[in-house]
């Protein structure tokens, strides 16, 4: 991966670069913590430069408005010209369409007996046929080893006697 120096985010920070040049650079921060760390540091350096806002709420609230009278643009028209659209979806993208076919797969499925299939297959996994031997636990090993101990130090008692 190429990685770009502090000159050059400096000249995108000050937009003396082409277009071109300018795009592989947004793309590649979307990628580049490196570069990105970079970026920062040149938009910090040319902070005083920067617009800065009188009243922030008042453009937020002009930027907003500006962007709900954007109509969808239309296909093969005049650059500038903008048309509403008032197209319906298809029926296959509306959400009633997907709920149905959802229905009816559930039906198809709960009458075809799948799920009582997979039921089955799901309980044979969780009770295997095959009885696995039960291997006794640590603590079991080490209570019965310490009775045998005792048991052969008693016979030895009595052996003595």
């Amino acid at each position: 991966m190429k990685h770009y120096c502090y000159e050059e985010w400096l000249q995108y920070v000050k937009d003396e670069m082409n277009d071109q040049d300018r795009e592989k650079l947004e793309t590649h921060l979307y990628t580049c913590d490196q570069c990105l760390e970079q970026y920062l540091q040149a938009m910090a350096a040319n902070e005083t430069s920067l617009p800065i806002l009188s009243n922030e709420s008042s453009f937020t609230d002009l930027v907003m408005a500006e962007v709900s009278k954007q109509k969808e643009v239309v296909p093969n028209t005049k650059p500038g010209e903008r048309k509403p659209t008032n197209r319906k979806k298809p029926f296959y993208q509306q959400a009633a369409f997907h709920y149905l076919l959802a229905a009816a797969a559930t039906l198809l499925l709960t009458f075809s007996g799948a799920f009582k299939s997979l039921a089955s297959y799901a309980k044979s996994i969780e009770s295997p046929t095959q009885v696995q031997e039960k291997k006794p636990s640590v603590t079991e090993g080490v209570i019965n080893k310490t009775f045998a101990w005792m048991d052969s130090l008693e016979k030895k008692e009595a052996n003595k006697k």
